[in-house]
């Protein structure tokens, strides 16, 4: 009876879920999101897959801005490994590694007010009322996961939590 419990259980799909993650730019830039997830997702997701997707922008302890999936003027390209928890980075299209969340390769098109992300090939970085973020800029293949603690998206990782 045991093994067939077991069975069925695994066999059940995921229920949907809503993750917090934090991306921490340079020069005190940083983002703090959520994504929700359609039950049993699973492999890599797009932006038409998702139920909600939201991030707010800071520099230092001061709000920027916000962007709300199907709310803005820029390009949205959203990709997320449902199995690992992370989005893929790197910055290339073909390889399914690039994100625009309101914000385009030149990272001046989300809007003014507005806020956005690019995860390209020459960076991750932000737009602020469309305007690019240089100094934002990190190395575009930097991890972008799941954060550990929801509540506490940018807090520290939770010893024996950390997300691959």
């Amino acid at each position: 009876m045991r093994p067939l419990l077991l069975a069925a259980l695994a066999a059940t799909p995921a229920q949907a879920a809503t993750h917090a993650f934090c991306w921490q730019g340079e020069a005190g830039y940083r983002i703090e999101g959520t994504i929700s997830l359609p039950d049993g997702a699973r492999g890599i997701l797009t932006e038409v897959d998702l139920t909600d997707f939201r991030i707010r922008g800071f520099r230092d302890a001061e709000p920027l801005g916000t962007w709300r999936l199907g709310n803005g003027p820029g390009p949205v390209v959203i990709r997320f490994d449902a199995d690992r928890l992370l989005f893929p980075t790197g910055g290339d299209p073909a390889l399914g590694t690039y994100q625009a969340w309101n914000a385009g390769g030149t990272v001046d098109d989300c809007g003014d007010p507005g806020f956005g992300f690019n995860g390209g090939n020459l960076a991750q970085d932000v737009c602020v009322d469309g305007t690019f973020a240089e100094e934002s800029g990190i190395p575009p293949a930097t991890p972008l996961r799941i954060a550990p603690d929801p509540s506490n998206p940018c807090g520290p990782v939770l010893m024996g939590r950390a997300v691959p």
